[in-house]
C-alpha cells in the first residue's frame, strides 16, 4: 500500500522539522511547507490525502488559504489545523466550513498521529460501511478472523475484560454470518435466577407450573436458525450445564412439562470475563461443556491496550447521538488529552458513559475536559472567557513545571522529554516565569 500523503504548513522550524521528520518515521509521505503561499500553490496541483496546517502563517494565513481553496471550488483533502493564537470559535468556525478537527499547541506527536490514523480509519469506514468494531490493530485483527468465521457454525468463546464489547464482537459475527437479525437471542448468565433460568431458556407447556397459563417457547428455541450468545457463561449453575451440554450435542430441547423433543439449529457464542480453564480446574465448570463452547477463541483486549479506538468511540458516540437537525458535539484538544491519558477500568462502557454524561452537561458545541470526569466537574461558571492563548499558556505553563518536576529540575533531560531545543526550554520558562522554588 502506497504511502499516505501528507502536507504540513508550518513555519516554526523548531516545530516542524521535527514533526516532520516523524510523520516521515510513521510512514506518511511529508511535504513541509513554511508558509502560506507556497503550499496553496502545491494544494492547487498535488492531490494530498491529508493536510495539517497551521492558522497563524507568513503571507497568508491558513484560514485564508483553506477559504481561497473552497471558493476555488477545490476538491479539498481533509485539514486538520493547529492554533496557538487562534480562539476556540476561530476553530469551530473552521469546522463548520469543513475542516475536520485542530489541536491547540502545544501538542504532543501522538495526538496527531492518533487523529491521522483515525482519519484514515473513518475514509476506510466510509467504504467498508460494515466496519464497526475499531481502528486499532488488534480490533482490525479481530474484524478479519471473524469474516473468516462467518461462513462456518463453529462455536465461538469470546474473552475479556468486563466492558470491553463481548456482545459487540458476538453480534458483529451475526451480521458477518448472514443470518435473520432477529434472531440474535443474548442471554445474561449471571443475571438470570437460577430457579427462572431452565423454564427461560427451554420454554414451557401450558400448566406445567402454576402461574403457566399459556406455552412459551424458550430462548433455545427462539435463536432457532440464527445466533444463541450466552454471556457471562462461567456464572451459569452446575445443574443447567448438564442440560445445556444435552440441548448442543443433540440440537433438541425439550420444554418444561412438555413430552416431545423439538429440534433447534443455532450458532453458539459464549462470553466470559472469567478464566474458564481454571474454573475447570476447580470443578466449577464442567470440562465437556468447556471444550463444546472453546472450538475458536477470540480475545477482546482491554481499552487501555489500544489507544486509538479511545477517540474513534468518542466520536463516533457523539455523531451518533446528534439531533437530526443539530450538529454533534466535538471535543476540546485538552478534553481529547484526557481521554487518551485516562486509565479506563471499565473499559468501553465506561467510556460511552462518560460521553453520555458530558453531552447531556454541555452548553457550548465542545466539550471541555471538566465535563468528562465527575471529580474534574466546575460549577462555578457557565463559558469560559479566556482567550484561546491565555488559555494555552497556562496549560503549557503547567505542562512544562510537572515535566520539570518530573526531572528533578534537569533542564536538558525535561527539554529532550519535550522534544525541543534546550534553548527553546529556557526561552518558555523566562517567558512563563517558571522558577524553581526553594524546598
Amino acid at each position: 500500500m502506497a504511502a499516505k500523503r501528507l502536507c504540513l504548513i508550518e513555519d516554526d522550524e523548531i516545530m516542524g522539522g521535527p514533526l516532520a521528520l516523524r510523520l516521515e518515521l510513521e510512514g506518511y509521505a511529508c511535504d513541509w511547507f513554511k508558509s502560506g503561499r507556497g503550499a496553496l500553490a502545491a494544494l492547487r496541483k498535488t492531490p494530498y490525502d491529508m493536510v495539517v496546517s497551521d492558522i497563524l502563517l507568513p503571507h497568508i494565513s491558513g484560514e485564508t488559504l483553506y477559504t481561497t481553496l473552497l471558493d476555488e471550488g477545490a476538491n479539498l483533502p481533509p485539514f486538520i489545523f493547529m492554533t496557538g493564537h487562534g480562539t476556540v470559535d476561530q476553530a469551530v468556525r473552521l469546522m463548520k466550513l469543513g475542516a475536520v478537527d485542530y489541536l491547540a499547541k502545544p501538542f504532543e506527536p501522538e495526538l496527531l498521529l492518533a487523529k491521522l490514523r483515525a482519519l484514515e480509519a473513518h475514509r476506510e469506514t466510509d467504504a467498508d460501511p460494515d466496519h464497526s468494531l475499531g481502528i486499532s490493530p488488534a480490533m482490525r485483527g479481530i474484524e478479519e478472523l471473524l469474516h473468516r468465521l462467518a461462513a462456518s457454525d463453529t462455536s465461538v468463546l469470546i474473552t475479556g475484560e468486563s466492558g470491553v464489547g463481548k456482545e459487540v464482537v458476538a453480534l458483529r459475527l451475526h451480521t458477518l454470518s448472514h443470518r435473520d437479525a432477529r434472531a440474535f437471542v443474548a442471554i445474561n448468565c449471571g443475571a438470570m435466577p437460577e430457579a427462572l433460568m431452565e423454564a427461560e431458556l427451554f420454554g414451557y407447556e401450558k400448566g406445567a407450573y402454576t402461574g403457566a397459563a399459556n406455552a412459551k417457547p424458550g430462548l433455545l428455541e427462539q435463536a432457532d436458525g440464527g445466533t444463541l450468545f450466552l454471556d457471562e457463561i462461567g456464572d451459569m449453575p452446575a445443574a443447567m450445564q448438564i442440560k445445556l451440554l444435552r440441548a448442543l450435542q443433540t440440537r433438541r430441547i425439550r420444554r418444561l412439562g412438555g413430552a416431545a423433543d423439538i429440534p433447534v439449529g443455532f450458532r453458539l457464542m459464549a462470553a466470559t470475563h472469567e478464566d474458564l480453564k481454571v474454573k475447570v480446574e476447580r470443578g466449577l465448570f464442567r470440562e465437556d461443556l468447556y471444550f463444546r463452547i472453546h472450538v475458536i477463541q477470540v480475545r477482546v483486549p482491554p481499552l487501555r491496550e489500544r489507544h486509538e479506538d479511545i477517540l474513534w468511540l468518542a466520536r463516533h458516540y457523539l455523531a451518533r447521538s446528534a439531533g437530526p437537525n443539530e450538529p454533534p458535539h466535538m471535543l476540546s484538544p485538552a478534553a481529547e488529552r484526557l481521554l487518551l491519558t485516562h486509565p479506563w477500568p471499565g473499559n468501553v462502557r465506561q467510556l460511552l458513559h462518560v460521553m453520555e454524561r458530558a453531552r447531556i452537561l454541555a452548553r457550548q458545541p465542545v466539550i471541555p475536559p471538566e465535563l468528562l470526569f465527575e471529580e474534574t466537574t466546575s460549577v462555578a461558571g457557565d463559558t469560559p472567557d479566556l482567550a484561546l492563548g491565555d488559555w494555552l499558556a497556562h496549560q503549557e505553563r503547567d505542562y512544562i513545571l510537572r515535566a520539570l518536576e518530573a526531572n528533578e529540575w534537569r533542564v536538558q533531560d525535561t527539554a529532550r522529554l519535550l522534544n525541543i531545543s534546550r534553548k527553546t526550554l529556557w526561552e518558555k520558562m523566562k517567558r512563563l516565569e517558571i522558577q524553581r522554588q526553594e524546598g
